[in-house]
């Protein structure tokens, strides 16, 4: 009889935390409906042109990046709430030098967003996984999941090398970063995670429908505020100033990925923000993809709380650099 009800309770929260998926995509993806439609009306009233144009460009992010922002976060939530952690560590090798890739090629059949590596990669330092293993999850988690990957090919239709190029540079950063922490890393510069104590449930539906919130909101918002900020370079940056860092492929490349870093774009989104910088070059644009999931302001303070500054600090720092090389590499290679 318990277990019937427990069943029982574990369906309703599912169907639940489906109807508030929809719902939520839903009233996302209608409020940019209805802006689409007052915005350039409300421009051309007001005889501005420009802001017309920010709206198109503005709306255009966000309704493509929605159904991918939502797929990810279920999907994630899922994941985080369902799969233990012991799966991942018992197929991990013993050697730190092989754990790495290994853990690397994981994020490409576990979807997650980056704000859900952080705390996935604490639990698996906390139930023994070596720190290199899961630095290089929490970075390849986010950067090359199949959610990314198939936002990212419909973000660059026809140009299935953009993706290749975004898959190989990522997993190499995400490599790399886990070798030099092997090899260079201390463990005073490593806070350990403090094991979770709090009211809420950390596994089963619940988990999932906590998780599901959190993330969908949290990551929403980020991408509402990453499309605005793009929609508002387009327009207003005057295009003389622009030429000055499109004309120059070693400029624009540390434009976007000093913006990338800034305007904190969520991974299954920002494919279609970097496809919006139309007027810079390719290989921009995957540095742009390249750092935005390793590397951002919120990562920077979700990782401060998790792993403590003095990790923070140097983690991300020489993330932002590996990441710029390892774009810069791939998208002379490739694109």
């Amino acid at each position: 009889m318990r277990r019937q009800r427990t069943v029982a309770d574990g369906l309703r929260v599912v169907v639940r935390a489906l109807v508030y998926a929809v719902l939520g995509g839903t009233a996302l993806l209608a409020v940019a409906t209805v802006a689409s439609v007052l915005g350039p009306t409300l421009a051309l009233d007001l005889y501005t042109p420009p802001v017309a144009a920010w709206w198109t460009v503005f709306t255009a992010v966000v309704v493509q990046a929605v159904p991918f922002l939502l797929l990810g976060t279920v999907v994630s939530a899922a994941i985080g709430a369902f799969v233990p952690e012991r799966v991942l560590r018992r197929l991990l090798p013993r050697s730190p030098v092989l754990a790495v890739p290994v853990a690397g090629l994981a994020g490409t059949v576990l979807p997650g967003c980056e704000c859900a590596s952080v705390p996935v990669a604490g639990s698996l330092m906390r139930r023994g996984v070596a720190p290199a293993a899961a630095l290089a999850f929490l970075l390849s988690a986010p950067a090359i999941n199949p959610v990314v990957l198939v936002a990212t090919s419909l973000a660059f239709p026809g140009r299935p090398e953009m993706v290749l190029a975004r898959l190989l540079a990522s997993l190499g950063t995400a490599v790399v970063m886990g070798w030099l922490w092997a090899r260079f890393g201390k463990e005073k510069w490593l806070t350990p995670p403090r094991r979770d104590t709090g009211p809420h449930p950390t596994t089963g539906a619940r988990a999932s429908l906590t998780g599901l919130q959190h993330d969908f909101l949290h990551a929403g918002g980020f991408l509402v505020l990453g499309a605005a900020a793009a929609a508002t370079f387009n327009i207003a940056v005057p295009r003389s100033l622009l030429d000055l860092f499109t004309g120059s492929p070693w400029l624009s490349v540390l434009l976007l990925a000093l913006l990338a870093v800034v305007l904190c774009v969520c991974s299954e989104a920002d494919a279609f923000v970097a496809a919006s910088l139309s007027a810079f070059p390719a290989t921009a644009a995957l540095v742009f993809m390249v750092v935005g999931p390793m590397v951002d302001l919120k990562l920077f303070a979700l990782q401060t709380g998790t792993f403590g500054r003095a990790f923070a600090v140097r983690f991300a720092s020489v993330t932002w650099v590996v990441a710029v090389a390892a774009g810069v590499l791939t998208g002379w290679w490739l694109l």
